[in-house]
């Protein structure tokens, strides 16, 4: 296993299905060539997500959701339904001993993340260890598992994490804005969900004064002190594309977004 980390802040905000396969191809370097990478990234157009084992064909209404118009992926991770809009999202892919277990790991990667919010002022903590919510408890930011990052008794970090083979993939969002809401009024049965809006109203923002630029930059400046090892800027970033390529027809699948 390499000592190095590959930094990827990616400056081009892309569909679900294209950030999944990054993810998903950026786990198959770490697991062949034993290569860890940070990634940083948002959605465009914004996308609601389902964990891998999600039941959202049960639990969601894909007719109001084409109706709608919004952009669903099914994610290579477990966990529950996330709103993709006003966030940084981050993913770490490495092979697994660099972490330990998948709780240490967790724990870790958030203790990161939290590191990098109290640097900007954020008053930022963990979770303390609760049971885990089982996949049909609702949207992942509907509440906490052990271990997630809070602000003032709000979740803001809601991540997830895959393994395969000898590597890990985590990724999660950091809420620039709180409008998780939105996915309960996708949920069958709910009162019709309208359009979410992005909105300037300080109570749906959990720290309005920051910017998903400035986040990124505390969270590459927290883990380039917290992991040690030599950090690449500027990676060749083509063979991971390359074979996240290979993984787009999937993600983009009707099949496996509402496998479900």
């Amino acid at each position: 296993m390499g000592d190095g980390w590959q930094l990827w802040v990616d400056t081009l905000p892309r569909p679900g299905w294209a950030n999944m396969a990054i993810d998903h191809a950026l786990l198959e370097r770490a697991q062949h060539h034993a290569e860890s990478w940070l990634r940083l990234y948002q959605w465009t157009p914004h996308c609601l997500s389902f964990g891998r084992h999600e039941p959202a064909k049960r639990r969601y209404d894909s007719a109001r959701i084409t109706e709608l118009g919004l952009d669903t992926v099914r994610r290579p991770t477990g966990g529950r339904a996330v709103w993709h809009a006003e966030e940084l999202t981050y993913s770490v892919a490495a092979p697994s001993a660099r972490f330990g277990s998948l709780p240490a790991a967790y724990r870790e990667i958030h203790g990161m993340i939290a590191d990098a919010l109290q640097w900007l002022g954020v008053r930022a903590s963990l979770a303390p260890p609760i049971q885990m919510p089982p996949l049909d408890a609702g949207a992942c930011f509907s509440q906490p598992a052990g271990g997630e990052i809070m602000i003032g008794g709000r979740k803001i970090v809601g991540s997830a994490q895959f393994r395969q083979g000898q590597a890990l993939l985590q990724h999660g969002s950091v809420l620039l804005e709180d409008n998780q809401s939105f996915v309960h009024g996708l949920t069958r049965g709910a009162i019709i969900a309208r359009s979410p809006q992005r909105t300037q109203d300080s109570t749906n923002n959990p720290h309005p004064r920051l910017q998903s630029r400035e986040v990124a930059e505390a969270i590459t400046q927290a883990a380039g002190t917290r992991w040690p090892g030599e950090w690449n800027r500027a990676p060749d970033l083509e063979p991971a594309l390359h074979t996240a390529s290979t993984h787009f027809p999937h993600y983009r699948s009707f099949e496996w977004t509402w496998a479900r």
